[in-house]
């Protein structure tokens, strides 16, 4: 009787965030310190996203506003955060990620920080951005194909 090869076991363990990028796109919709809070409202809506950073003119990274942060100071200030820019709304402090972090240390960051997008840097440079969906997704898509890699095994093996 032969020996069977085992079944790979590339699952969620052997994911990484540049693996999702590869998949996602590394588009990042960027918006200026200057931008008024109904234009940030409108390319959320136009790009069907959550999140925008804001950088600066050399392109640093400054921030990050998101649905959220809009909601909550419409909630805070009513129609006066209309005038408001995104300097004034962003949120400065930031949980970010690399291409090599684990999906797992992503979702562990999101829940601790209670954030729903992560900017990626690789060396202070931003090459993408995944969201808390992006990186469930990407877990479940790569569970359902051990169990597939799994299943192909024992079916083989009878």
């Amino acid at each position: 009787m032969g020996s069977r090869p085992h079944p790979t076991r590339e699952g969620p363990q052997d994911m990484t965030i540049a693996n999702i990028l590869r998949h996602k796109g590394h588009d990042v919709a960027s918006v200026a310190p200057v931008t008024k809070i109904p234009d940030i409202a409108r390319i959320l809506a136009e790009w069907r996203i959550g999140a925008v950073l804001v950088r600066d003119s050399a392109g640093q990274l400054l921030g990050i506003v998101s649905e959220r942060d809009i909601v909550r100071a419409i909630a805070r200030d009513g129609a006066a955060c209309l005038e408001m820019t995104a300097a004034q709304l962003m949120t400065r402090l930031l949980h970010t990620v690399t291409p090599g972090t684990s999906p797992e240390e992503a979702l562990q960051m999101m829940t601790m920080g209670r954030v729903r997008h992560l900017p990626v840097l690789d060396q202070d440079e931003v090459v993408g951005m995944v969201s808390i969906g992006d990186v469930v997704k990407a877990q479940l898509d790569a569970q359902a194909q051990e169990v597939d890699s799994l299943k192909a095994y024992v079916a083989g093996s009878v």
